[in-house]
Formats: structure tokens, C-alpha cells, sequence
């Protein structure tokens, strides 16, 4: 899988979501957000939403 950017605005908002699943108190609200967010920067971008998801998932769960 190529390298795939990823906006500091969607990271953000992973690594929010993050934390509520490592507290476990992850909300609803977070995980639409997050969810919209990949929908909207994968239609903007023209990439794979899977693989942005993805990617996004290793970058900021994995540090990678």
C-alpha cells in the first residue's frame, strides 16, 4: 500500500477517538465524526476509503 497523506485535522480526531476506546468511554458523537471525516477526505481526495481508514488506524494507534 503506497504511503497516503493524512490531514493533521484527521489525526486529531482519530487519536480523540483513540483514547475514548482505551478509556472506554468512546461516544458516539466521536465515532461519527471520525467516520465522516474519512468519508469526506477520501470523496475529496479521490482515494480509497478502506485505505485512508487504514492507514489512519496504523498511524495513530501503531505510531507508525
Amino acid at each position: 500500500m503506497a504511503d497516503i497523506e493524512l490531514p493533521s485535522d484527521l489525526i486529531q480526531l482519530e487519536t480523540r477517538a483513540w483514547q475514548e476506546i482505551q478509556a472506554g468511554a468512546l461516544t458516539t458523537e466521536t465515532a461519527y465524526a471520525v467516520q465522516t471525516a474519512i468519508t469526506e477526505y477520501a470523496k475529496a481526495s479521490g482515494q480509497n476509503r478502506y485505505e485512508i481508514e487504514q492507514a489512519l488506524k496504523r498511524r495513530v494507534r501503531h505510531q507508525v
